[in-house]
């Protein structure tokens, strides 16, 4: 098979050659004709000059080149936007230069009166304008979806969906055209990396063996508080209460099972705490539930696996959108008991 292959490789990349060839020298007549119309001018100091002033943009504009465009199309889609004056010196100028495979696809911030010069270094620049993508911590990877599928500069479906749990939330900059697929690539193999930096440096008697089981209990230290300085009081309690052999007793571990990480929408009934049939039931359950309840971030997963010394076993809310933390059952009562009094001032208007 091979011997059939190669004859067609060599003419396919001779034709290439030639017609590379051929459009070098139909821009040298170009520029030739332009030096002869320009000659009063001074001939090549002319065509620099051209080359080099401001060009017809009125304001700031954007242009959005597509992949796979050639120099030729390049330059006059520059020309038919109004952004350069002349398309064949534009054209001309960058082969000369060697610059023609160079041009990148994408979406580019043109400023007011850039010359074609200017703009020649910003389109082989790269930099194209760039776009937020916002996942916030404690989403579910189903939710998440719906965040990328709605950013309208992006491209394309979400093909391969990860498994819970298994995605960086952060704040993702694209490109106009960039693929759905892409950023969620991009989530997954960010968190990878991040648990590759955090986990060889992880202290040490930890209740649980694996990077995966470290993402479980993140995930439920993320939806437990969204208060940034508590994650780490969270997880130690968590840690405290798996090296003892508690169970951690999460609210929102149960409304997963229920829901796949949806708003539940109401409060949880004394039912649902009692059900044995809820495989992520932690009020019923030894350990860590079977899989993350949500996508944790980077706060979250550093605190369970460098949590505080410390001997909290109990949190409940305080009425400030916070916690309070408890070393002994008797005490977490006097704060359950101090937060169910807040409770029913509020239902009664007080």
């Amino acid at each position: 098979m091979g011997e059939t292959q190669t004859p067609a490789t060599k003419p396919e990349k001779t034709r290439g050659g030639v017609a590379r060839l051929l459009l070098w020298l139909a821009g040298i007549l170009v520029v030739l004709a332009l030096i002869a119309a320009g000659a009063a001018y001074g001939g090549w100091v002319w065509i620099n000059q051209q080359f080099e002033a401001p060009g017809p943009a009125a304001a700031n504009e954007t242009v959005l080149l597509p992949r796979g465009a050639g120099l030729i199309a390049i330059a006059n889609q520059l020309e038919r936007e109004d952004l350069v004056e002349d398309a064949r010196l534009f054209r001309v100028m960058v082969m000369i230069d060697g610059g023609d495979r160079d041009l990148r696809a994408g979406e580019f911030a043109i400023p007011e009166a850039a010359s074609m010069a200017e703009i020649y270094d910003i389109l082989r620049s790269g930099q194209t304008i760039q776009y937020p993508v916002t996942a916030a911590e404690g989403l579910t990877t189903a939710m998440i979806a719906r965040v990328v599928e709605a950013a309208d500069v992006l491209t394309g479906e979400i093909e391969r969906l990860p498994a819970e749990g298994t995605l960086l939330p952060e704040t993702y900059l694209v490109s106009r055209g960039d693929t759905r697929q892409g950023v969620i690539d991009r989530m997954q193999a960010a968190q990878a990396a991040l648990i590759a930096e955090l986990w060889p440096n992880r202290a040490d008697d930890l209740p649980f063996d694996t990077p995966e089981e470290a993402i479980i209990l993140a995930s439920v230290v993320e939806k437990e508080t969204g208060i940034a300085h508590e994650r780490p009081m969270v997880a130690s309690v968590f840690v405290n209460r798996l090296r003892r052999g508690m169970r951690l007793q999460s609210d929102p571990t149960i409304i997963y099972g229920i829901t796949q990480g949806e708003p539940l929408g109401r409060g949880i009934r004394r039912s649902e705490l009692d059900s044995t049939s809820n495989p992520y039931n932690t009020y019923q359950i030894d350990g860590l539930p079977p899989t993350p309840i949500a996508n944790p971030g980077r706060d979250a997963i550093a605190a369970v696996l460098n949590p505080p010394e410390g001997e909290y076993y109990y949190f409940v809310a305080d009425g400030t959108g916070g916690h309070a933390f408890a070393s002994t059952l008797a005490e977490h009562n006097r704060n359950v008991a101090r937060w169910r009094r807040i409770e029913r001032e509020r239902a009664q208007g007080g």
